[in-house]
């Protein structure tokens, strides 16, 4: 029996994870101050936003036992955001130990998820997308602790360039990756015999869930 049709597809919660990236791409681009402050100040609303947009997706995208990476990524995101609106607790040390671990389980969980689910629309982007979160973790590890360099712009003056501005520079242009990645993906005209997670769920039934 064929699935029923969804109002709100995968595509839709690509689109909308592609504008909270884009937003947040945006506020780190146009920000003159990099302080940790100002990046897990960004990095807090966007974290508890993309959670409650996976979190209404795994009821409106994905039918039973196709929910649980959606579920633990939204998990992950909300105690992140909620961690990193904590002022007193936005400090240099606390960026990056934030988002390190953020980008590195939930990465891990989006990775996983893309390659057990392989066969459904969006499966694919779910890869790139996990890999770069796992790359973003990586690279905040090998900025040295207490990184400063000073360099100097002829007729501007000298300035300063910290570990922590590269940090929050790196989550904005990780953000603006997947903002346009998952826009693409969002956008891309998908084929008629398309597999969504719910016809997948129907495929499986009688074997494997």
């Amino acid at each position: 029996m064929p699935a029923p049709t969804r109002t709100f597809g995968v595509r839709h919660l690509q689109l909308f994870r592609a504008a909270l990236a884009a937003i947040a791409a945006l506020m780190v681009t146009f920000s003159n101050d990099h302080s940790a402050q100002v990046g897990l100040s960004i990095f807090s609303g966007f974290a508890i936003v993309s959670a409650l947009v996976l979190a209404l997706s795994a009821w409106l995208v994905y039918p039973e036992g196709k929910r649980w990476w959606v579920l633990t990524v939204g998990a992950f995101d909300f105690i992140a955001g909620m961690a990193a609106g904590i002022p007193s607790m936005r400090t240099d040390d606390m960026f990056f130990a934030l988002v390190i671990s953020w980008a590195l389980v939930t990465g891990a969980f989006e990775l996983g998820a893309g390659f057990r689910l392989k066969r459904y629309d969006g499966a694919r982007d779910q890869i790139i997308t996990g890999g770069l979160g796992i790359l973003l973790g990586i690279l905040l590890l090998l900025i040295p602790a207490g990184f400063l360099q000073n360099y100097t712009i002829a007729e501007a003056g000298t300035f300063q360039l910290t570990g922590i501005i590269i940090g929050v520079g790196l989550f904005g242009g990780y953000a603006a990756i997947v903002a346009v990645l998952l826009g693409i993906a969002g956008l891309t005209p998908r084929p008629a015999d398309a597999e969504t997670p719910a016809s997948v769920t129907e495929a499986d039934r009688g074997g494997v869930s």
